[in-house]
C-alpha cells in the first residue's frame, strides 16, 4: 500500500507528523513517500505542484494531504499560488467526489456554538462534486465589459458549468452512500435563478428513478444553509455542487464544535483518493504546536476505509480518537472548562497510546 505524504504549509507539517505517527503504530505495511506541495514546493521548485509531486500522487494508492497557503503568497500570479496545488491534484487525479462527514461527538456537544439539543448525536454526510462548477468552468478572466450598464469598464468573469455525466456520477455516489445510512438524500441547488442548477435538479431527479428505496428532497442553497443551523439532525446525506459544497461543509464544521475535527475524502472512479482535514494552513498558529491534529488523523482513517480496504484499522483509529476525547484531552479549539488543554504532539501521542491500549 503506497501512500503519498504531502504535508504542505503552515500547520500542515505539524498535523501530518501526528497522522503518520498514528499510521506507524498499526500492524500494517505501508510504503510512505513524502513530497513538497503548495508554498513549500514553490519555494523549492518554483511551482506549487511540481511534476515529481504530481507523479508521486498518481502512482500512489492514496494521498494524505496536510494544508497549503500563506498570506505571503497572495501577490503571486494565481497559477503559482499554493492553493492551485490542491486544484491541480483534484483535476489530474479526477477526484470528483468529496466526502465531508460532520459528526458531533458526545464529548464535544458543548464545544458547538449551537444548543446541545440541536447538535447532540449529529451525524451527516456532505457529498460535494469536486471537479466542475464555477471553480473549473471556462471561459474565465478579465476584460473590458462588452455590454450592460457599465459597458467598457473593467470586469472579471467566471463560468458556471455542469455536464450531464458530471451530475449523474455524483448523484450515483450520493444515492449509494445513502443506502448504507438512512436512505435519505437532500440535493442542494439554486434552480430558481441558475440554469446550471435547474439542469442539476433535473438530472438528479432522473438518476433517482434508479434508487426507489432512497428518499430524495430538493432544497435551495439559502434554505439549506438555514436548515443546517435550525434542524441539522433531520438531514443525512447532502449532495451538491462544488461551490455550494465548499460553503455548506465549512458551515457544518461548526456544528461539530470545531473545523479541526472534520476529515474529508476526495475519490475518483477507482477509489484512489486524496485525504485531508477540512481546515486550512492557519499560518497564524504555525510552529506553535497548538493545532488540532484530529481531523488529519480521522482523514487517515477514511483513507484506510475507502482506498486501502482496511476497515478494521479505520475503526481502531476512530475508537482511539473517541477514547482520547472521553479522557478529557482537548486542543485549544475544542477546549472547555473542566477539560485538559494539550498541544498537537501530546494529542497525537494520546491517540497512539489509546491504539496500543486496545491490545
Amino acid at each position: 500500500m503506497k501512500i503519498a505524504i504531502l504535508p504542505g504549509d503552515g500547520i500542515g507539517t505539524e498535523i501530518m507528523a501526528e497522522a503518520v505517527k498514528v499510521l506507524g503504530c498499526l500492524d500494517l505495511r505501508f510504503e510512505m513517500e513524502e513530497a513538497k506541495v503548495g508554498g513549500a514546493a514553490y519555494e523549492a521548485h518554483g511551482h506549487p505542484l511540481p511534476p515529481a509531486t504530481l507523479a508521486l500522487a498518481k502512482a500512489a494508492d492514496a494521498v494524505l494531504f496536510g494544508a497549503v497557503g500563506d498570506w505571503k503568497y497572495d501577490k503571486l500570479d494565481r497559477p503559482l499560488r499554493p492553493e492551485q496545488a490542491i486544484l491541480g491534484l483534484r483535476k489530474n487525479l479526477e477526484l470528483f467526489a468529496n466526502f465531508r462527514p460532520a459528526i458531533c461527538y458526545e464529548e464535544l456537544t458543548h464545544a458547538s456554538t449551537l444548543k446541545p439539543e440541536i447538535v447532540a448525536g449529529l451525524d451527516l454526510l456532505i457529498i460535494r462534486e469536486l471537479t466542475g462548477d464555477i471553480y473549473f468552468g471556462q471561459p474565465r478572466g478579465r476584460r473590458a465589459s462588452p455590454d450592460g450598464a457599465f459597458a467598457g469598464a473593467d470586469e472579471a468573469f467566471d463560468t458556471m458549468r455542469y455536464s450531464r455525466p458530471e451530475i449523474e456520477r455524483i448523484a450515483h455516489v450520493a444515492f449509494q452512500a445513502a443506502r448504507k445510512r438512512n436512505k435519505k438524500v437532500l440535493s442542494v441547488d439554486k434552480a430558481n435563478v441558475l440554469e446550471t442548477f435547474q439542469f442539476w435538479r433535473d438530472v438528479v431527479t432522473e438518476v433517482h428513478a434508479q434508487y426507489p428505496d432512497v428518499a430524495l428532497e430538493h432544497m435551495y442553497v439559502d434554505n439549506a444553509a438555514m436548515q443546517l443551523v435550525k434542524d441539522p439532525k433531520r438531514l443525512d446525506v447532502i449532495v451538491t455542487g462544488n461551490m455550494f459544497g465548499d460553503i455548506l461543509s465549512d458551515e457544518a464544521a461548526m456544528l461539530t464544535g470545531s473545523i479541526g475535527m472534520l476529515p474529508s475524502a476526495s475519490l475518483n472512479a477507482k477509489n484512489q483518493g486524496l485525504y485531508e482535514p477540512s481546515h486550512g494552513s492557519a499560518p497564524d498558529i504555525a510552529g506553535k504546536g497548538v493545532a488540532n491534529p484530529l481531523a488529519t488523523i480521522l482523514s487517515a482513517a477514511m483513507m484506510l476505509r475507502f482506498s486501502l480496504n482496511q476497515e478494521a484499522a479505520a475503526q481502531r483509529i476512530e475508537a482511539a480518537v473517541k477514547a482520547v476525547l472521553a479522557q478529557g484531552l482537548r486542543t485549544g479549539d475544542i477546549y472547555s472548562e473542566g477539560t485538559r488543554k494539550v498541544g498537537t504532539r501530546e494529542m497525537g501521542d494520546a491517540v497512539v497510546a489509546a491504539l496500543k491500549a486496545q491490545g
